[in-house]
């Protein structure tokens, strides 16, 4: 019955467009992604100091001193698509560039995962999950990993002030896997 089966054309079509459909919902999903993980250990900023007046009231009389760098606004992830913790901090440099650092970064892998700044509000659970592409964003690139600590610089062109939150996107399937709030 079998040999019968595969010398008709309709097995040999039906058999390769079931492999040719396997082969692109691999190649979509990604599913050995749920299974790697990827740590990164960006150098985040040395000294942080909560305010200005911080700043300069720690600094010797004798000698002035370089303006530290300065977080201007945290906050917690909240998970949506997948499990995510740590922290996202905004943080304005001394040369008065801006970074995004996220600090102790927990989520899952996944395909095209990307860093978003948003003007969005961060909603806990599903509603949150697709919100992020419904207003202004800004990407600052591909996640470089799934655990550890990551500082994506801002280009000139993107006010930090111009956002109130930050989504790790997954752009192939307009979701976030997770959000913070910028407060």
């Amino acid at each position: 019955m079998i040999r019968r089966t595969l010398s008709k054309p309709v097995a040999w079509l039906v058999a390769a467009l079931f492999s040719v459909g396997g082969a692109v919902g691999l190649y979509w999903f990604q599913p050995w992604r749920l299974l790697t993980d990827t740590t990164v250990t960006d150098a985040l900023s040395i000294e942080v100091s909560a305010s200005p007046a911080a700043s300069a009231a720690s600094a010797p009389s004798s000698k002035p001193r370089e303006p530290a760098a300065m977080v201007l606004t945290q906050g917690s992830f909240v998970t949506h698509e997948h499990g995510t913790t740590g922290t996202a901090r905004m943080v304005r440099n001394a040369d008065g560039s801006h970074q995004l650092e996220l600090v102790g970064l927990d989520t899952s892998d996944g395909p095209d995962l990307r860093v978003w700044l948003s003007d969005q509000p961060v909603r806990a659970g599903a509603d949150g999950w697709h919100v992020f592409d419904d207003g202004e964003y800004a990407e600052l690139g591909r996640l470089k990993g799934n655990h550890g600590n990551q500082v994506y610089r801002l280009r000139d062109n993107i006010d930090p002030s111009d956002f109130r939150s930050v989504s790790i996107w997954c752009k192939r399937f307009s979701v976030s896997f997770g959000a913070a709030a910028l407060t």
